[in-house]
């Protein structure tokens, strides 16, 4: 039954990060700035000094973006198998709003320790990351909802 839940929650990150990251890819190209998390991370790694070819660093920032997305869902199914918060719309909304602050917590920290300071618009960023996080978070929850609709069901009507 673990795997089941591994891959449940694989999916739900996959889809919710892709979500998110779509939101700030759009918002990206409407304001004309630089909001891509995947792309700002490899600008970060860049100032690691790590020795890695650009297209490796390119790649980790996107992996990386797709790792956080699994953990933030994985804290969310914690939550919820916990009981702390029921899957609804409010806990979706509450879960962003906290993921948001978290994220934008955790870029001000990236940006200090790396000495990076992109050319954007650090006050237009954190606003769009903090709803990108409330998209997050309501897609993480849809879809943790509908697989685990699945999941129930295959449990009570596949025998193997």
């Amino acid at each position: 039954m673990v795997i089941y839940v591994i891959i449940q929650l694989l999916l739900v990150s996959i889809g919710a990060t892709s979500a998110m990251t779509w939101f700030s890819f759009a918002m990206s190209k409407n304001f004309q700035e630089l909001y891509k998390e995947p792309v700002l991370l490899a600008y970060a790694l860049e100032k690691t000094n790590l020795n890695s070819p650009e297209q490796s660093k390119k790649t980790w920032g996107w992996l990386l973006h797709y790792i956080i997305g699994f953990l933030f869902v994985y804290g969310y199914h914690i939550i919820w198998v916990k009981d702390i918060l029921a899957i609804s719309p409010l806990s979706a909304l509450l879960l962003g709003a906290i993921s948001g602050v978290v994220g934008i917590i955790s870029w001000v920290f990236i940006f200090k320790i790396t000495h990076h300071q992109p050319p954007i618009d650090f006050k237009g960023y954190y606003i769009q990351l903090f709803f990108a996080h409330i998209i997050f978070a309501i897609i993480a929850t849809v879809l943790y909802s509908i697989t685990l609709t699945i999941l129930i069901l295959t449990n009570a009507y596949v025998t193997v």
